[in-house]
């Protein structure tokens, strides 16, 4: 890698005749993935890289008498080996039809799904059927798994759903109605947490999702309101899922477009929960791809993330799922990617889409990512590098989530705070790592032991060359 040493003596050089005066990152033994330039201080040759989700099959097809054409606002939860997901039944009426309900599928893989016979609400002229609910609040019943450590076990899973009454400022939230809490025991039998609502200011008509929201020890939402007319995204936070404090919409860097986000499907990360993840429908109203399709509109998805909640990085403003060479999928709110993100197999997360919407067969795609592989940070042949800010760790080895070629490789040096290389961690300590693994731990000629630095402010100087870094860790 001859030809990066001019950018490592220049590097090394700016950093020595400019001292970092901001407070180290700590990292504890946290994951970190790749997704924004948190860790990334100074780079030559490389970039942060979009991954695409690869489409698998389609794990459901909404056919039922209860179901129908305009399913919507699925929840995906995992609780141990059992995947569930929930979602809206077509009632054929308004969005304030008391007729609509609310569906469950289960699977044991997250792939293979059956519709459970729950015999507890009549529907398509039947009980033996799946539906848990029936009301308005089906309109966007959205659930989760509580991991919070003092839940209750009979409000292991909880619930938002409900709309906003019609009216002249129903958009600004200012007619009656709102959203409703619901807990389960089971994820079956469900019931209101109290009769009134617990969160009016929004305009909720769509899908409205909360979480425990493990790292602030509190529950976070993030509902739909309108921003001058533009479909957008609010959070707000909530000691016991009841009482929620004033919503702040989402904030973004000032050179991002304006668009409208139908959802948010908000989830912390499921290996590093201090990072939120969010996947929106991005709706674009004003095309027509399909010209006899009665409504107009398309739809893709975008990935983006944040470190509080509340401002959220846009590195990436092109698609992360978009609609493909399928037709149907080119009309109006399709590509809608469900909340919740499901561990399939090692290394392998699944999420799912809605595909098809409004036609007889629509139905729901399983989409896969490698884990915590949404973003890396990428060279090509001709390979790159970058330095992290200073940072301290615990932790006695160094993990890496990563991907080269047969030809390429990762090095890493550890360095002082002032940019210089630590004895026995020079990137001539370390053998070219190569491969394809989740967690490789680097190796020095001294051995993976860090111990002797936990505490210190280091950097990492890190150089790929056609590589991939999606995630690193300090272990024990």
């Amino acid at each position: 890698m001859k030809t990066l040493l001019p950018f490592a003596l220049l590097l090394t050089t700016a950093l020595l005749s400019a001292a970092d005066p901001a407070k180290p990152l700590d990292l504890g033994s946290r994951w970190e993935l790749f997704l924004d330039e948190h860790l990334i201080a100074k780079k030559e040759g490389v970039s942060l890289k979009l991954h695409e989700p690869v489409r698998r099959e389609v794990v459901l097809t909404t056919d039922k008498p209860w179901e129908g054409p305009t399913c919507a606002y699925f929840s995906a939860v995992q609780d141990g080996k059992k995947v569930r997901l929930y979602y809206r039944g077509s009632s054929g009426g308004s969005d304030h039809s008391a007729d609509q309900v609310t569906c469950v599928v289960e699977s044991e893989d997250g792939i293979h799904f059956t519709r459970p016979n729950l015999n507890l609400i009549e529907a398509g002229g039947t009980k033996e059927n799946n539906v848990l609910w029936r009301g308005v609040e089906s309109h966007n019943f959205a659930a989760f798994l509580d991991t919070n450590p003092a839940a209750r076990p009979e409000e292991r899973f909880k619930a938002l759903g409900g709309v906003k009454q019609p009216g002249k400022n129903w958009q600004t939230g200012e007619t009656p109605g709102g959203l409703y809490a619901f807990a389960s025991a089971d994820g079956l039998t469900w019931r209101k947490m109290r009769p009134e609502t617990v969160m009016t200011k929004g305009a909720f008509d769509s899908q409205n999702i909360a979480f425990w929201d493990a790292p602030n020890n509190r529950y976070t939402s993030y509902t739909r309101i309108f921003s001058n007319r533009t479909r957008a995204i609010q959070s707000s936070s909530s000691p016991d899922f009841l009482s929620w404090g004033d919503s702040t919409q989402n904030r973004y860097a000032e050179d991002a477009p304006r668009e409208h986000f139908y959802t948010s499907a908000t989830v912390p990360c499921p290996t590093a929960p201090h990072l939120y993840l969010a996947f929106p429908k991005r709706f674009v109203q004003t095309r027509k791809k399909i010209p006899d399709h009665k409504i107009g509109g398309v739809s893709d998805t975008i990935f983006m993330t944040s470190r509080d909640g509340v401002k959220w990085d846009r590195p990436f403003l092109e698609a992360w799922l978009r609609p493909g060479p399928d037709p149907l999928n080119w009309t109006d709110r399709n590509n809608m990617v469900a909340s919740g993100i499901v561990e399939t197999g090692p290394g392998e997360w699944s999420l799912y889409a809605s595909e098809h919407y409004r036609y007889p067969d629509h139905r729901l795609r399983r989409l896969t990512v490698r884990k915590q592989g949404f973003a890396s940070v990428h060279a090509d042949a001709r390979g790159g590098e970058f330095v992290t800010p200073p940072l301290t760790f615990t932790g006695q080895k160094l993990l890496l989530n990563y991907a080269t070629s047969a030809s390429g490789s990762v090095q890493i040096e550890i360095q002082d705070a002032s940019g210089q290389p630590l004895p026995g961690f020079a990137l001539t300590d370390m053998a070219e790592l190569y491969g394809d693994e989740f967690e490789a731990a680097a190796t020095w000629k001294n051995g993976t032991s860090l111990s002797t630095l936990n505490g210190q402010t280091v950097r990492l100087r890190i150089v790929l060359r056609d590589a991939d870094l999606y995630a690193l860790r300090f272990a024990e």
